[in-house]
């Protein structure tokens, strides 16, 4: 009996293309353990047969007749086909209950093994039909039970295929409305990214050129400027194409068609190396004070810590000349404990403007994109007013093992 479940299951892994087809190609792949199969029915067979007629008086040619009939059915369950098979088994047993009144236990297998596979292909009307011939079979008692038995075994057996084979395509079901919401949700999440993409480059990245432009014609066409206007208008410019340089990089993140290589080389990501050109940038455009302030060694940290190091302190200058504008302001990096410790401080009116306090707050989505960015890399964020006045930025970053 344990061979039964054994033909079926090999072509389990067949992708979901309709029952017809799948169960051609489950057919076709179980070829080898349906011969398999077959062998060991018919040497088992043959095998129960002369152990029977040992000592029965029986002549050989007719021992010899009866292997034969115990042979045809087993031995048809190699075929590839499982209602040829089943009805080549059916004959054969029928015969050999009619005629022998002798039907051997390989035999009876091999009947719910045909049961069970018309069961599983989608055949189970055929398996139901073939049983009925059994009942017609009327001789002795032992003979009528044995075909009662076949008769409710086979369909039994094509219930336990029918159950196999929807429990097969209830997990290839499942497994194709998880390839096709994953399908959706990339096509969505890329359908979002190109929008996104085209509002950039369409929308922003036409008004920052625009910006740049137009600063350039200032500087060199509004007569009698005095040279720190001038500096002004050519730090404008400046600033516009650095925000296109990095919205072109951005882009390229954006667009899928972009090749990595060609992404990568547009600009390389900013680290606490750039801080100094970050200060001055800023110190150039409020006039105010603005220092960096280094405790302990500086060390090369992780890419991603440095990057969100210097996206927190863009962000928090720009806070500062937006809101309190005028005011000194001092970047600390502490690099003398176990991790990064950043302070952003300023002597402008304090939290009355921000709204933030430890959390996101209502503080708008600089303060937002702050936290966000130091939980990004393992790292918390406070932000809020500090005690001797002004307005505090401090952040804890991860080292990850210093470099």
């Amino acid at each position: 009996m344990s061979l039964a479940p054994g033909t079926p299951n090999r072509p389990a892994a067949a992708t979901m293309a309709g029952v017809s087809s799948s169960s051609q190609r489950l057919g076709r792949v179980a070829v080898p353990v349906q011969a398999a199969a077959a062998v060991l029915l018919g040497v088992a067979a043959v095998a129960e047969v002369s152990a029977r007629m040992a000592g029965s008086g029986a002549v050989t040619p007719y021992i010899l007749l009866v292997c034969l009939v115990g042979l045809a059915t087993t031995l048809p369950v190699a075929l590839p086909r499982p209602t040829s098979a089943a009805v080549v088994v059916l004959a054969a047993g029928v015969l050999s209950l009619a005629v022998f009144h002798l039907l051997t236990v390989a035999g009876v297998l091999a009947q719910i093994i045909t049961g069970y596979r018309l069961g599983r292909l989608g055949r189970p009307f055929v398996a139901v039909v073939l049983g009925l011939p059994y009942l017609a079979l009327v001789p002795d008692r032992p003979v009528r039970m044995i075909a009662v038995l076949l008769a409710s075994l086979v369909p039994a057996a094509a219930a336990a295929g029918i159950a196999s084979r929807v429990r097969r395509e209830g997990e290839e079901n499942r497994a194709a409305r998880h390839a096709i919401a994953g399908t959706l949700l990339e096509h969505t999440a890329r359908g979002e990214r190109a929008r996104i993409a085209r509002e950039l480059h369409d929308v922003v990245a036409h008004h920052i050129s625009m910006i740049a432009v137009q600063a350039e014609n200032a500087r060199l066409t509004t007569p009698g400027m005095p040279p720190a206007g001038a500096q002004r208008l050519s730090a404008i410019g400046d600033t516009a194409r650095s925000a296109l340089t990095e919205m072109r990089r951005l882009l390229g993140v954006l667009r899928e068609d972009t090749p990595p290589a060609e992404v990568a080389a547009r600009a390389p990501q900013p680290g606490l190396r750039q801080l100094n050109e970050l200060l001055d940038e800023a110190r150039d455009a409020s006039g105010a004070g603005t220092r960096l302030i280094l405790r302990g060694a500086p060390a090369a940290l992780d890419p991603g810590v440095e990057l969100a190091a210097y996206r927190i302190v863009q962000e928090a200058l720009t806070n500062a000349r937006r809101h309190a504008p005028g005011a000194a302001v001092d970047v600390e990096l502490d690099y003398a404990g176990p991790v990064l410790r950043l302070v952003i401080r300023d002597n402008g009116p304090g939290p009355s403007w921000s709204g933030a306090g430890s959390g996101p707050g209502p503080g708008g989505h600089g303060l937002l994109g702050m936290h966000e960015r130091a939980a990004a890399v393992g790292g918390s964020l406070r932000a809020g007013g500090g005690s001797a006045g002004g307005f505090l930025v401090e952040a804890t970053l991860p080292t990850g093992g210093a470099r």
